[in-house]
C-alpha cells in the first residue's frame, strides 16, 4: 500500500463520450496477474448472489472492460472486480464490455487486488492512456474504490468526495468499512474457501451479519436439518418412553385387578362375603 495519490488540478477540459464501441474493436486481453483474483472475485459475487443482490439488471465484472471515449480515443480499463446495480440494456449487449451511462449505471464500487506485478492501482496519469486511479476518480466517478493486498490482508477503501477526489475511509470498531452505495459493510476475513487459506474480502449487512457464501449457507442448512432430525428423534424417543410408561401402568393396573379378584375368590371360598 502507498500514500494516497494527490491529483493536481485539471488544467485541460477532457471531452468524454459514452458511446458504443465499434463492433470490430478488439478489446485488450490482459492476462490475470494475480493468481488469487478469480477466487477473490468469485467469493465477493457469491455472497451477494446468496443475499439477493444479483437481480436481473445487476451484474459483477472481473477483468471486464469498462469503456468510454476520452478526446475521441477509446479507453478501456478492467478492474479486478466491480458491481453494477442497474443496467438498462439486454445482457447480450454487455457480453464484451460495459459503457456506463449508455448501458446502465456507473459501478457502485470498483476493486483492485495488489499483485507482485506493478500495476496502475494508484496511477493518476491523466494523459492517454490514463491511469486507473484517474480513470475511476475523474472519468467514471465511481463512488467507492477499494484496493486490497491479498497476501497481507491490507484493505484501503476510498470514497469520492464532493470535490471529485478520493479520500480514504476509516474502519469502524468492528474493523469494517461502510459502503453506502451498496448499503453493506466491506471487510477482511481470514479463513478457507475452495482450498485457499488466507485473507478474503467479505460483505456484512447493516446489522453486522456476515453475508454467507453458498457453501456456508448449505452447511448451515445441513446443520439445521441435522438438528431438526435430532430433535425429531428425541421427540420420538420421549413418545416411546411415554408409551412404555403407559403400558407399564396398564400392566400394573391389570395385576392389581387380578390380585383383587383372587382375594375375592379366596374370601368367598372361606365363606366370607367380601366388602365392595
Amino acid at each position: 500500500m502507498v500514500t494516497t495519490p494527490s491529483r493536481p488540478p485539471q488544467t485541460q477540459t477532457l471531452k468524454i463520450d459514452w458511446k458504443q464501441l465499434p463492433d470490430d474493436f478488439i478489446l485488450p486481453n490482459d492476462p490475470v496477474d494475480n493468481v488469487n483474483q478469480p477466487a477473490l472475485a468469485a467469493a465477493l459475487t457469491d455472497s451477494l448472489n446468496q443475499a439477493g443482490f444479483m437481480a436481473k439488471t445487476a451484474f459483477t465484472m472481473t477483468n471486464y472492460g469498462i469503456c468510454t471515449y476520452i478526446d475521441n480515443q477509446i479507453v478501456v480499463k478492467a478492474p479486478d472486480w466491480a458491481y453494477v446495480a442497474q443496467t438498462t440494456v439486454d445482457r447480450t449487449e454487455i457480453e464484451r464490455s460495459y459503457t456506463p451511462h449508455l448501458q446502465g449505471e456507473v459501478p457502485a464500487i470498483v476493486m483492485e487486488f495488489i499483485s507482485e506485478t506493478p500495476g496502475e492501482e494508484y496511477s493518476i496519469k491523466p494523459t492517454y492512456p490514463p491511469g486507473k486511479w484517474f480513470y475511476y476518480e475523474a472519468i467514471l466517478k465511481v463512488p467507492y474504490y477499494a484496493i486490497f493486498e491479498p497476501t497481507s490482508g491490507d484493505l484501503e477503501l476510498y470514497r469520492l468526495q464532493e470535490n471529485g477526489r478520493y479520500k480514504i475511509e476509516i474502519m469502524n470498531d468492528s474493523g469494517l468499512y461502510w459502503v453506502e452505495s451498496m448499503q453493506l459493510f466491506l471487510g477482511v476475513w481470514q479463513g478457507i474457501r475452495e482450498n485457499r487459506t488466507g485473507y478474503w474480502l467479505r460483505w456484512w449487512d447493516a446489522e453486522d451479519n456476515l453475508l454467507l457464501w453458498g457453501i456456508e449457507r448449505a452447511e448451515q442448512e445441513a446443520q439445521r436439518a441435522e438438528q431438526e432430525a435430532q430433535r425429531a428423534e428425541q421427540e420420538a424417543q420421549r413418545a416411546e418412553q411415554e408409551a412404555q410408561r403407559a403400558e407399564q401402568e396398564a400392566q400394573r393396573a391389570e395385576q392389581e385387578a387380578q390380585r383383587a379378584e383372587r382375594l375375592r375368590a379366596q374370601l368367598w371360598a372361606a365363606g366370607i362375603e367380601p366388602e365392595d
